[in-house]
């Protein structure tokens, strides 16, 4: 069972004066839904003539922060009539910062303003009241990750609201096909026990940044469809999981199941798009044999499903993690709706070369940006502090992204 943050102690915000004022409180499902999902359409159209992605968070607009522990939603009004003017999302997790043990985060997401009420400092006023709600519960820091081309949002964080960018991953994005990929000769494919996973994750993610401590919670939801590890065949024989002693070559990756939670959709693309998008996997249904790069078909709702701890090791690490990506691929092609394998990593993470996607139907850079919430201590040893996380390079090149962020 999820426990919201208590919002006993947090009355609404009141700013502004006559019809300009704002108020900032707590998201009222059977109060707001209707008029957040109006306004958050709103928001995601985009330009005329040009594709948009479009997101259906299936009624449910609380759904993306809903299987955190301690999570909160806000939401703003103007003017008299309490007009639906913008609204804000937060979860609070305990993650690793890399081989300086745990820290408590906050993760902003979600942030929309309506059109028709931008440039009133409204986005600045959500974003203030979702950190003094994280920081009452214990937050030392509060991150958000948004699309390196995203201008306003970057300028709104690290202008206004003194964040600071700090990481940079890569979306990758595989489409799936019609015809199913080849899993590769003499590799096993073994699906773990969530125990056994994270068992196995612990100890790979020692050194890594943001491997949530939940990990265990994680890997037992419902939404999770598995862990799954690559080997050669060969090594079976020698390789006793009980031992606990890791194979020289495998690979590891668990799979998300995003849409049970929301649905994508892409719209604004022109009739000669479509057709030819359209054509290629009508194509690739009958002559599967020609194994064709066929286009999903993500004019219509579609789901997705996330790769997330990605690991390998061995010389033979990246063809088993290519056998993965393709086992993956082909779990997604049995599942009717699903248009697209996706997966998250740092830039230096050695996966990153290894996982299939296509570069044009990938994603930009995503950019975290962070900001410090906690106070000095003015009574702790600063020499036995570890050094601030947002004034150092980690020492690992893995960034580990929690499905649950997706």
């Amino acid at each position: 069972m999820s426990l919201k943050i208590a919002a006993d102690n947090f009355p609404p915000l009141l700013v502004g004066e006559t019809e300009n004022f704002v108020v900032v409180r707590e998201y009222d499902e059977g109060r707001d839904k209707v008029a957040v999902e109006e306004m958050e359409k709103r928001c995601e159209i985009g330009p005329r003539g040009k594709p948009s992605l479009v997101t259906d968070l299936m009624g449910d607009p609380i759904c993306r922060i809903r299987l955190f522990p301690s999570h909160v939603m806000l939401v703003a009004e103007c003017g008299e009539g309490g007009e639906m003017a913008g609204v804000i999302r937060a979860c609070i997790k305990t993650v690793t910062r890399g081989s300086s043990g745990y820290v408590k985060v906050a993760y902003i997401l979600g942030l929309r303003v309506s059109p028709s009420h931008r440039r009133l400092g409204i986005g600045i006023k959500l974003v203030q009241e979702i950190e003094k709600r994280c920081k009452q519960q214990g937050a030392e820091y509060s991150y958000m990750a948004t699309d390196c081309t995203n201008e306003s949002s970057i300028n709104l964080f690290t202008r206004k609201c003194c964040y600071t960018k700090f990481r940079t991953l890569t979306m990758l994005v595989q489409p799936v096909h019609a015809h199913y990929k080849p899993l590769g000769s003499g590799i096993a494919t073994i699906r773990l026990t969530p125990k056994f996973a994270e068992t196995i994750y612990s100890r790979v993610f020692v050194d890594a940044e943001f491997f949530a401590k939940d990990i265990g919670t994680i890997l037992s939801s419902k939404l999770n469809l598995g862990t799954f590890m690559a080997v050669p065949k060969n090594c079976l024989p020698q390789w006793d999981p009980k031992t606990g002693i890791l194979p020289s070559n495998f690979a590891i990756l668990s799979i998300w199941n995003t849409k049970e939670v929301f649905k994508l959709q892409v719209k604004g693309v022109s009739k000669l798009t479509h057709a030819c998008c359209t054509g290629s996997r009508l194509l690739d249904a009958w002559m599967p044999w020609l194994r064709l790069p066929s286009f999903p078909d993500v004019f219509r709702q579609f789901g997705v499903y996330f790769l997330y701890g990605l690991h390998m090791e061995g010389k033979n690490a990246p063809r088993l993690m290519k056998a993965l990506c393709a086992f993956a691929h082909n779990m997604a092609r049995d599942d009717d709706g699903c248009g697209a394998v996706v997966a998250e990593v740092g830039q230096r993470d050695p996966v990153r070369e290894v996982i299939p996607h296509w570069r044009k139907f990938s994603w930009a850079e995503d950019l975290w940006c962070i900001k410090k919430l906690a106070d000095e201590k003015p009574d702790v040893d600063r020499e036995s502090e570890p050094p601030d996380w947002m004034k150092r390079q980690s020492s690992s090149p893995v960034i580990f992204v929690d499905p649950r962020d997706s």
